[in-house]
């Protein structure tokens, strides 16, 4: 049997594929992979952005699933150190994100951590952390209302 080694990318529909990745830059880090850059070139050619692990968002320029019925996948959820989410905890209010949890972004799941929120195109985002003890740490010495 044939045993994949991983996901290699997730195909997004947004209406400008540069200024969608511009945003994935600035909010999560991601950036244009050059050797696949080409393949924008082409109006239905995706561009490819990339986490420092290879795995890719496939950016096709489209109608955003905030205008249509739900398809497709649910949610793609991106993995932080526990340093990587507390900084993005603390640029929530910077990023301007649509959370999902009103009250505190920060959900605790008892053994990983998350925060859910969408980009600007309505598509559901996640970022999650196993490192649970080092991020309990930082959140018990968090300011309130922070």
């Amino acid at each position: 049997m044939t045993s994949v080694e991983g996901i290699d990318h997730v195909e997004l529909f947004v209406p400008d594929r540069f200024e969608a990745a511009a945003w994935y830059e600035r909010a999560l880090g991601l950036a244009i992979v050059p050797e696949f850059r080409a393949w924008a070139t082409d109006t239905g050619g995706p561009l490819m952005i990339a986490a420092g692990d290879g795995t890719k968002l496939a950016l096709f320029e489209g109608e955003p699933p905030r205008h249509r019925a739900q398809a497709g996948f649910r949610r793609v959820a991106f993995r932080l150190s526990a340093s990587g989410f507390m900084e993005f905890l603390q640029n929530l209010p910077e990023l301007m994100l649509p959370l999902e949890a009103p009250e505190d972004p920060v959900v605790d799941h008892e053994r990983a951590y998350s925060i859910y929120f969408k980009d600007p195109w309505g598509h559901l985002l996640e970022v999650t952390t196993y490192e649970y003890r080092q991020v309990t740490e930082a959140l018990s010495h968090r300011p309130p209302g922070d």
